[in-house]
């Protein structure tokens, strides 16, 4: 009976670690509208519909917004603008009047989801930092006074300038001088509430800044050989999962380490000023084509690999009024005339025939003896022995993989590792599906080498 009760918690486990993986994360966009050539409200739900957008973030509660997306089954999170923190802060009845004529006159034909409290408020120049939390708390009430605060969540968007250490990964910190008066009370608030922390994550600003240290792609979700984090332990294959731990590590340092989090932002610009090193076409398309495969094949990052991530592309459009340098007003995955200004998949089903066509996709590093752009799966040791033998029963059941050499008295049976069955397994369901980006992740219990790797006599073989 203990035998099959631990076989039967095995199983599950394998199961909710593996439907993370076929289920995969979501991805929605956010619409700006900081611009004088952007077609009608109506226009563009019907073009989110058309790409199967089933997720999008505002800036605001405009009335033909919110209008347009009612009766469309797409979620929208809405915002409260920063100028009006002050506001909500102190006066409970002006959150009421908010919600009211903002929320509940939508609600829920038009599926608000989330509210963002202010955006990025730690860096706005008019110190609107005090009011936030306060801010957040009235408007919840709000909600509770309407019956929607069950439904629809509470947050506000901080950037990554929030933190006061960033790299290594592990070395996460939040600025000291926001911890007390803010961080704490707004986690506080999460927990309470039941929601989620919003961060907005743009690898470019890092790479752009240190290119000289960054490889590129490292930076677009591109195979490369990955990052060990000395703190620990654990390998990066992206700047972005490199990011997105290091708030987890900061959130972790003041133990709320049960707050989930959502990407509210992140993004690549296609056209920059002459300084603006990396902004392309070429990149801002693998960027966030790899990132769309990267959040929709499941798994979470290094640190958090069983946990999926919402991640909000920026941006529907480009912007022709935003102020700032030239990247500012080009991150849109479409031109104002709606016409796509690079071609990326954005669903599951666009996934399928995805391929990363930029001119430096596949340009891999070369190892002696190896031929160009030959690649394997290999088990990570540090994923945990219970991660790694749930890792290989989907590898040798669900995924396919051809797991008969492993086998007691086959070829590569010997050396009878679990760390040895895992890389064969995972190597097989890796190149089965043609070396695709994704497909050597297995909940981060898995990275991809550019040397043949050998257990015992048995080498990895190249492809299925």
């Amino acid at each position: 009976m203990e035998k099959l009760t631990i076989c039967l918690l095995l199983f599950l486990f394998s199961l909710s670690l593996f439907s993370s993986i076929a289920d995969g994360g979501s991805i929605g966009i956010n619409y700006g509208r900081v611009a004088n050539n952007l077609p009608s409200a109506s226009k563009v739900i019907a073009l989110l519909k058309s790409q199967g957008i089933e997720r999008v973030k505002v800036y605001d509660t405009d009335p033909a917004v919110l209008k347009a997306l009612s009766g469309s089954d797409i979620k929208v999170t809405v915002n409260l603008p920063n100028e009006l923190l002050y506001n909500a802060a102190k006066r409970q009845s002006f959150a009421y009047s908010w919600v009211q004529k903002n929320v509940a006159a939508y609600y829920p034909s038009t599926q608000i989801e989330s509210i963002a409290v202010g955006n990025e408020v730690f860096v706005d120049p008019h110190n609107m930092t005090r009011f936030l939390v306060p801010a957040m708390k009235n408007i919840h009430q709000a909600l509770v006074k309407y019956n929607f605060h069950d439904k629809i969540k509470i947050s506000s968007p901080v950037a990554l300038s929030a933190l006061q250490n960033s790299y290594p990964s592990s070395s996460g910190s939040f600025r000291s001088e926001l911890v007390e008066p803010v961080i704490k009370p707004m986690l506080d608030f999460l927990r309470q509430t039941g929601s989620y922390l919003m961060v907005n994550c743009y690898p470019f600003f890092a790479y752009e800044s240190n290119s000289d240290v960054i490889p590129l792609d490292y930076a677009l979700f591109r195979e490369n050989p990955g990052v060990v984090d000395a703190g620990n332990g654990l390998r990066y294959f992206s700047l972005f999962d490199a990011q997105i731990d290091a708030v987890f590590a900061a959130l972790s340092a003041l133990k709320y380490d049960d707050i989930k989090m959502a990407v509210t932002e992140t993004g690549w610009p296609s056209k920059g000023d002459d300084t603006e090193i990396g902004a392309s076409v070429d990149n801002a398309a693998s960027y966030n084509g790899n990132l769309v495969r990267r959040i929709l094949t499941g798994g979470g990052t290094p640190l958090r690999p069983r946990e999926d991530l919402t991640v909000f592309l920026f941006a529907l459009f480009n912007e022709n009024i935003k102020p700032g340098p030239t990247s500012e007003r080009n991150f849109g995955l479409f031109y104002p005339n709606e016409e796509k200004v690079y071609d990326i998949p954005l669903t599951r089903e666009g996934l399928k025939h995805y391929v990363d066509r930029s001119p430096v996709a596949g340009n891999q590093r070369m190892q002696k003896g190896n031929a160009p752009g030959q690649t394997w799966c290999v088990a990570s040791g540090e994923a945990g022995k219970n991660n790694l033998q749930a890792a290989l029963d989907y590898a040798c059941g669900e995924g396919g993989a051809d797991c008969r050499s492993i086998q007691p008295g086959s070829t590569c049976y010997n050396p009878n590792t679990l760390e040895a069955h895992a890389s064969f397994a995972f190597n097989s369901y890796y190149q089965k599906k043609g070396r695709a980006m994704g497909s050597c992740y297995f909940g981060g219990a898995a990275y991809i080498v550019h040397q043949q790797p050998k257990y015992g006599n048995c080498e990895l073989p190249t492809e299925e």
